[in-house]
């Protein structure tokens, strides 16, 4: 998933139409309650927020930074911009830390 680093400050219009699921311990999944388009994934410790990409109508500015679980990508596609890559042990690594 392409996503967009929201933060925490994120605010949703109309969250009646938002179903969640508790996807682990630490993260939860927004989904909309009519069509299952996924909205947003959202670590629960931090209230920080990652949104698909392809929700947004305007990309000018977005930088393709960083990749997480890069042990786990498909060996059919590599991205050829210069990120910042990061393992599933690195990720959950980070995510421990930060619940610490």
């Amino acid at each position: 998933m392409l996503a967009v680093d929201c933060g925490d400050s994120l605010s949703i219009e109309g969250r009646a139409s938002v179903a969640v699921f508790d996807s682990s311990e630490w993260a939860e999944r927004g989904f909309c309650a009519t069509c299952g388009t996924h909205l947003y994934y959202r670590l629960k410790q931090s209230n920080h927020y990652m949104m698909p990409v392809g929700l947004f109508d305007d990309d000018e500015g977005l930088d393709f930074d960083h990749q997480i679980f890069i042990d786990k990508k498909p060996a059919y596609y590599s991205f050829t911009n210069d990120t910042h890559n990061m393992t599933e042990a690195e990720v959950f690594a980070e995510f421990t830390a930060a619940a610490d």
